[in-house]
């Protein structure tokens, strides 16, 4: 229910609390208790792993754990305390101090878009570690096409209190759609899925949900070369699980770099990712970023407009094909499900040519004008070859693998 999903989404929230006030009471005890204050400092400077904590760290435990040889080291260096982030906040590329907690400082051109506006889920421990390449191409590609970008962050791994801060409004959505960069699950990580309360969280958004993949197990460039693309792992974490919460539209948009002189093969722009400082360094693909930020803008424009505006595809059974199977699933009642359907989407505002009965229906797709083309159901249109071949974008991908086109058989 309600207060047991609340519940959860701010346990995270009192754990960080007690972590930070445990090393405050542990400082008056002496002995052992004083290995685990260390313990929990150690860990406050962990899950806040900017590059000052993580030097603060080492120093830290330095200072305190050095022996035999290394023992001069204790007491050289002054220990700072760990440096505190938000725990829920925003992020931008151009804000000064690249995190807040308040939209009103992000920059004018994040907000600006008149397209509509994108809540975009990021990794907290990305942002503090300052490898955020991945996640500026996708924002920057969604601002040039026109939209509002809101990118947000939460500890840990339940985007909830992101979402509710930053996406909704008195209890509605502020947002037209929904994209995680996380890699994860909304409510979870690659050890558990919490589905039932990432439902219920989108079900009182009600936008389209995209959750898309960084190649973290792998680099791009072996990704694009390899014939399978994700790992098995990365199928597994960033794909199939995040569908168990109702994501769609999954694909790659970045990822870690091989290093400098390694060309990315992943798209037809070659990358080079001269810049890194190491192999954990993460980037955007350029043309996937594009293409997602497209897809994103599409998914808002259709939300945005009338429904009697819109047009929607329905796909039927039809197995084996030219065969005279078209709607004859096994136990199923095609026609009818998609005459109710269709009287459904009449009923909400779709503008619907609506056929008198099932059987008109049935009649009006296996029959209708087969007969003059001589196939198997109703022919809606004809493409010429030169115009479907004109009209291909990815034509010379195509050709390198499958020779000219339309081929030896034509397209019909």
């Amino acid at each position: 229910n309600k207060a047991d999903a609340g519940g959860k989404a701010t346990a995270g929230a009192q754990q960080m609390k007690m972590l930070r006030r445990l090393p405050k009471i542990l400082r008056f005890i002496p002995g052992t208790a004083q290995d685990v204050r260390a313990y929990f400092l150690t860990l406050q400077y962990w899950l806040a792993g900017s590059e000052d904590n993580v030097a603060n760290m080492v120093t830290f435990l330095v200072d305190r754990y050095a022996d035999g040889p290394r023992k001069a080291l204790r007491g050289i260096s002054k220990i700072q305390a760990p440096v505190e982030y938000p725990e829920v906040g925003i992020y931008h590329p151009r804000m000064p101090a690249r995190l807040s907690i308040s939209l009103a400082d992000l920059p004018r051109v994040a907000t600006t878009g008149k397209r509509g506006t994108v809540g975009v889920l990021l990794m907290r421990s990305y942002l503090l570690a300052g490898n955020t390449s991945h996640y500026d191409g996708v924002i920057t590609a969604l601002e040039a096409r026109g939209m509002k970008v809101l990118p947000a962050f939460a500890t840990g791994l339940d985007n909830r209190p992101a979402v509710e801060a930053f996406f909704m409004k008195d209890g509605r959505p502020a947002i037209d759609a929904l994209v995680s960069l996380t890699g994860f699950s909304l409510v979870g990580g690659p050890a558990y899925n919490d589905a039932k309360s990432a439902e219920d969280m989108l079900a009182q958004l009600d936008v389209p949900y995209l959750a898309v993949t960084p190649v973290e197990f792998q680099t791009l460039d072996q990704w694009g070369a390899s014939p399978r693309g994700l790992l098995p792992v990365e199928a597994t974490m960033m794909v199939a699980i995040p569908e168990l919460d109702g994501a769609t539209g999954s694909m790659v948009y970045g990822g870690r770099g091989s290093g400098r002189h390694i060309a990315c093969t992943g798209c037809a722009h070659g990358c080079r990712f001269e810049n890194v400082a190491g192999t954990h360094d993460m980037h955007s693909c350029i043309e996937r970023a594009d293409a997602l930020a497209g897809r994103v803008g599409k998914l808002v424009d259709l939300r945005r407009s009338e429904r009697a505006e819109r047009k929607v595809a329905a796909v039927i059974f039809n197995f084996p094909p030219n065969a005279g199977n078209t709607g004859t699933a096994a136990f199923l009642s095609v026609f009818e499900s998609l005459f109710n359907t269709m009287a459904a989407m009449a009923r909400e505002g779709y503008r619907i040519d609506m056929p008198a009965s099932v059987d008109a229906l049935r009649e009006r797709i296996i029959a209708g004008n087969a007969a003059l083309h001589g196939a198997q159901a109703n022919v809606h249109a004809r493409i010429p070859t030169d115009d479907h071949v004109r009209r291909e974008r990815h034509l010379a991908e195509i050709e390198a693998q499958w020779g000219p086109a339309p081929g030896p058989t034509g397209l019909r």
